[in-house]
């Protein structure tokens, strides 16, 4: 099957789409602090072609998010395939979730719940490939448990039939988010396949995140937690590998930065009011703004409080560079 090029992109950090995180404001603010590709929420396909109205908000894109990518899930190869040419010309790449460890994902057979078969993945990538425009590619993870690590099988049947990328999260299904990300099967992906390959797990960091690029000569690394409440560890990381420093940045500052985003955007108040208490975790002095913040009632009186806290409480951090010394070989 013929491949689709996946776009060349000039830096290594991406943003990992996350539920209930990577809202449109919240990528436009990493795209604005360097990643080199975001991605939207992952959309069930069913509400996709349903015209569900949280669906069609979900797929809303920042005009700075170039290229733009879309996840879809769903257990229906028709489901999935109807969704997306639905969106296809609205997205430059589209992106099959294969990787959720959610139970109410993978309950209905989507998400990790199909690396149980790799070659159903492989024969839906084929089906997906001919069906739209769009360069094609996958997430997933190391396997369902540590009995059953396939992702090189599932990476090379993905190649085979047209995946553009590929996309690898080191923890099985059956870790969720506990326990270490493994990045040697990472390594082994990337070794097995022609195609660029996205790591993904335990990147916290911009130290994390060379440690890591260097260990498995990925092509990408695509950051998920260790983005929540910080959009500006982007540009931590792109400095950090072009002059090995980096900045800390003011969070409450960067919170106001999204919120007007997310006004830009009509973003709904209880989602403000969510990612003002991601901004404010591990800010000194900050568990009693949080309970505060769960407690506003509007956004007038959320601003306030922010404001009142950023004028209280000085981050030092805020304008102390960081100088990391070259290891000396």
């Amino acid at each position: 099957m013929k491949t689709k090029k996946f776009p060349q992109l000039k830096n290594k950090a991406m943003l990992s789409p996350m539920a209930g995180v990577t809202d449109v404001a919240f990528r436009a603010l990493c795209k604005k602090y360097g990643a080199v590709l975001t991605c939207t929420e992952f959309v069930s396909s069913i509400g996709v072609n349903r015209k569900n109205r949280k669906s069609l908000e979900m797929l809303k894109t920042d005009i700075i998010e170039v290229p733009k990518q879309v996840q879809l899930f769903g257990n229906s190869e028709e489901d999935v395939i109807n969704a997306a040419k639905n969106v296809s010309d609205m997205f430059d790449i589209i992106d099959i979730n294969c990787g959720c460890p959610a139970w109410k994902v993978i309950k209905t057979g989507a998400g990790s719940e199909l690396l149980k078969n790799p070659m159903k993945i492989g024969d839906f990538v084929k089906k997906l490939n001919k069906a739209v425009k769009n360069p094609i590619t996958i997430k997933i993870r190391k396997g369902i448990d540590d009995s059953h690590n396939n992702a090189v099988e599932v990476a090379l049947l993905a190649e085979k039939a047209g995946a553009s990328a590929i996309a690898i999260h080191g923890r099985t299904q059956k870790q969720g988010y506990s326990g270490k990300a493994d990045w040697e099967i990472i390594k082994k992906v990337k070794l097995a396949v022609k195609i660029p390959v996205i790591g993904n797990g335990d990147v916290f960091t911009p130290e994390d995140f060379k440690e890591k690029l260097d260990y498995s000569k990925v092509d990408y690394i695509m950051i998920a937690r260790g983005a929540i409440g910080n959009p500006y560890i982007f540009k931590q990381i792109n400095d950090y590998l072009l002059k090995r420093e980096y900045y800390k940045k003011d969070k409450i500052e960067l919170f106001f930065e999204y919120y007007e985003l997310a006004i830009k955007h009509s973003l709904s108040f209880s989602q403000i009011k969510k990612q003002a208490v991601m901004f404010t975790k591990g800010i000194p002095n900050s568990s009693q703004l949080r309970v505060q913040i769960t407690q506003t009632k509007n956004k007038e009186e959320l601003i306030k409080i922010m404001k009142y806290f950023q004028a209280k409480e000085l981050n030092t951090n805020t304008k102390k560079k960081y100088y990391v010394q070259p290891r000396i070989r």
